[in-house]
């Protein structure tokens, strides 16, 4: 019978035990596993208690505040090494970039300077230079070609009249000497006959 009356006090003891509700410790707020830090520390600021200068924190809400808080400071740490590191290469890129630019503008300073220059004689000449003395020459040569083309003009043009009075002058004397020979001829054959007539007296 004892045993009887203990197991229906174990039983009764048992669903009264269920059908009482828990008066344990409460769940975590929402806010420690969705808020930032900074929502965590002003909840747990407006809801803990002061007792003699102490301020009193439930231990699961302070752990969940304290892991919160490393985690995020180790993702920080991280966030910032991947930072610095993703700095360090772009450093290096832009090194890299200014030192091909270097070598771009000296490059392109280069075939300016060729593009704007003639090699005469061995020697870089600029471009405008060299235009200048090619034209100043082209100029020169003709200005001496038409000084030259209206000199032979003027020597021919004298050329041809020096022949001209030297051909009249040829016949000129020509004829002058043949006048001259037939008048000596004569001459000499009037003398003749003026010595012939002489001898006959």
């Amino acid at each position: 019978m004892k045993q009887l009356f203990v197991r229906c006090c174990f039983l009764a003891l048992f669903l009264v035990a269920g059908t009482i509700k828990g008066h344990g410790q409460a769940d975590l707020p929402p806010v420690f596993r969705q808020g930032t830090i900074s929502e965590q520390l002003k909840y747990l600021n407006e809801r803990a208690r002061i007792y003699e200068g102490y301020r009193a924190i439930r231990e699961d809400m302070f752990r969940s505040v304290s892991s919160n808080t490393l985690d995020t400071l180790t993702s920080s740490k991280r966030r910032i090494s991947e930072l610095v590191a993703y700095t360090s290469t772009l450093n290096n890129r832009m090194d890299s970039l200014k030192k091909s630019l270097e070598s771009t503008r000296i490059e392109l300073e280069e075939k300016t300077h060729t593009k704007n220059s003639i090699p005469v004689l061995g020697m870089e000449v600029n471009k405008t230079t060299y235009n200048t003395i090619m034209w100043t020459i082209l100029a020169a040569l003709v200005f001496l070609l038409t000084v030259g083309y209206l000199s032979f003009k003027q020597n021919r043009i004298v050329t041809l009249r020096t022949r001209k009075e030297l051909d009249e002058l040829s016949a000129a004397f020509e004829e002058y000497r043949t006048k001259t020979r037939l008048e000596r001829e004569k001459t000499a054959i009037d003398h003749f006959k003026e010595i012939q007539k002489l001898k006959g007296k």
